[in-house]
């Protein structure tokens, strides 16, 4: 997808974005070059801290969560749509953002007849306050100007991103919301399917996905088991990763659940047990990941024997759920009884690639499976406080839910080790440093998705690269969509590398006064600009040194005025005590020339 334009039309506006915030992502010249549409390049959001970069990456993440929740099959009990009594959206719209309008190109899912941009889709979707949101195609073939669609279900979803991915460094949570609110849903989806017996297909309906810390491992094994070693060139050449050794996956199949819930499930409920030593209640969360293995020994004889299959299509689909496709692929595996634990051993060569690789289609769809076993985790949070979540406009609604000690999760990762190059000994994977995680983290994210029409909103990724790292982020990030030209893709910084690797036109500058946020392209040319440019025309920091530097050589300047100083031993002084800069140069050649002068 390619965006064009955001504006923000709900009277209260949008966190520091005011109503009428409008911004044009591509001009109508761009969008008539084949070039412009074609070519992976980032957004690089950039300006002074609080000017309101982060909350735009958070205003198109808000949008995007508000179609998704409307063409959602399964939807929480507590996230109710209703056109007559809440015309404006869902209870507990993210952030109450209750006006916008977005446009974007898109390549459609479902035949539609369009004109120009290489067939893609030129889409508006405008949400009037206290009104629905409404669709139009403007470059229908026939028709010219706002022409409405009205579309629901799947043929909605085939104009939407294939993914909205959302990723914050740190503790950094401003982006998070509506990502975070999605993981529940995600969350809900699953349990209902447990609950009612229904059959889940194995990944998340919703398409928003929040990559954070939780998932690196995830991102980190997909890829190294399925990517090519061309593609993961920035792997081996910035952290020196050459291969992945071994690893072990743990996944706790039962919960501990009051009567009431073991009640509402049915006790007949295939998923559940009574515990006779602890006088309660079990549910096998996994159960709907996970085969009937004599069911499936039984379907496969009656396979081999040309039989019919006496069973419904949906059993027959059951018997390749993720988790027993990954206990396939395992190169040894045992119970814990004590624990209700399955552990999974995989000692990596190429063997056991060649496995994963037959048992999933793809790097994606093994991520997908690791992604609703880890959302698993979330099942200690109530419905009452899940509940207050939907309807939170608050960035600190991570900090209520509660925190798994290791044993108590559904799911989990160890011992990853790999080999790196230099080191004779295997590396742990927690071994690794801050910016190796985010660096394998980040470009990780992107290899997974790059053959997807995807939206990525990334919120300062580079936060704990090197000064190399950094000049080199925005060609790791080319050659991670390198062959793809389907997403999009912005980035919040305070980093003049990114800039000085970017062309004007994607380079967004955010001020901010008392009232308003605006947002404008770079007056002078971006790209190959020096980092002392950069720093001056975009961050108003008009010195090259830090601030205590400065200071020591404002005293230096001081003492230079006085009549009865020293100047020749003044130089010596500023030599001997700072390094070269260009503001040590011109004081003192300024310091020599009064010498001469008054020689």
């Amino acid at each position: 997808m390619k965006l064009i334009r955001i504006k923000i039309t709900d009277p209260k506006g949008f966190r520091s974005l005011q109503s009428g915030f409008e911004h044009h992502f591509r001009k109508d010249w761009q969008l008539k070059e084949e070039k412009a549409l074609s070519e992976f390049a980032p957004f690089v959001c950039a300006g002074p801290n609080g000017s309101g970069k982060s909350n735009i990456l958070e205003a198109i993440a808000a949008i995007f969560y508000h179609m998704e929740c409307m063409y959602l099959n399964n939807k929480p009990e507590s996230f109710v749509y209703d056109e007559d009594e809440n015309p404006k959206g869902y209870r507990g719209d993210v952030a109450n953002i209750d006006g916008f309008e977005i446009e974007y190109l898109i390549k459609p899912k479902e035949a539609m007849t369009v004109k120009w941009h290489g067939e893609l889709a030129h889409i508006l979707i405008r949400k009037e306050p206290q009104k629905s949101p409404k669709w139009f195609l403007l470059n229908h073939k026939k028709q010219s100007g706002e022409v409405e669609i009205t579309i629901s279900g799947e043929p909605a979803k085939g104009v939407l991103p294939d993914y909205v991915l959302g990723y914050s460094s740190g503790e950094n949570e401003i982006l998070s919301l509506p990502f975070f609110k999605m993981r529940f849903v995600q969350y809900d989806e699953y349990w209902r399917a447990l609950h009612e017996q229904l059959y889940y297909p194995g990944t998340p309906e919703s398409r928003l996905s929040y990559l954070d810390q939780s998932f690196s491992q995830a991102i980190l094994l997909s890829n190294l088991l399925f990517q090519s070693e061309d593609t993961l060139t920035s792997f081996r050449e910035e952290v020196g990763i050459e291969s992945l050794n071994e690893f072990r996956i743990i996944v706790k199949r039962h919960i501990t659940v009051p009567l009431k819930i073991a009640n509402e499930f049915g006790i007949s409920n295939p998923c559940v047990r009574y515990d006779n030593e602890n006088d309660s209640y079990q549910i096998n969360l996994v159960s709907k990941l996970e085969v009937n293995e004599n069911l499936q020994d039984e379907i496969e004889e009656e396979k081999e024997s040309e039989q019919d299959i006496p069973i419904s299509i949906g059993d027959y689909e059951k018997l390749s759920p993720s988790l027993t496709r990954l206990k396939r692929c395992a190169t040894s595996w045992f119970e814990d009884e004590s624990t209700d634990s399955l552990y999974l051993d995989y000692c990596v060569n190429q063997a056991t690639k060649n496995v994963f690789q037959k048992n999933f289609n793809s790097a994606l769809e093994l991520f997908q499976a690791f992604q609703v076993l880890l959302t698993l985790n979330l099942y200690r949070v109530s419905d009452k406080l899940k509940s207050e979540l939907y309807q939170s406009d608050s960035h600190y609604v991570s900090e209520t839910v509660p925190t798994l000690a290791s044993d108590e999760r559904i799911m989990r990762f160890k011992f990853v080790e790999f080999k790196k190059s230099n080191i004779d000994e295997p590396v742990m994977l927690k071994n690794l440093s801050d910016g190796e995680h985010q660096l394998l983290h980040t470009l990780g994210l992107c290899i997974l998705f790059k053959d997807t029409n995807s939206l990525f909103l990334l919120d300062e990724p580079e936060t704990h690269f090197n000064p190399q790292w950094r000049a080199n982020f925005i060609s790791r990030l080319r050659q991670s969509f390198s062959g793809s030209q389907n997403q999009e893709m912005l980035i919040t910084t305070h980093t003049p590398f990114l800039i000085s690797d970017s062309e004007p036109e994607k380079v967004l500058v955010f001020e901010k006064n008392e009232q308003n946020v605006s947002v404008s392209n770079p007056e002078y040319n971006t790209l190959g600009a020096s980092i002392n440019q950069i720093t001056m025309a975009t961050f108003d920091k008009r010195e090259t040194i830090g601030g205590l530097a400065q200071s020591l050589l404002n005293d230096f300047k001081v003492k230079s005025e006085k009549q009865d100083v020293d100047k020749k031993q003044l130089v010596k002084d500023i030599n001997n005590k700072l390094g070269d800069s260009v503001e040590k140069v011109l004081l003192i050649k300024t310091i020599l020339d009064s010498m001469e002068g008054s020689q």
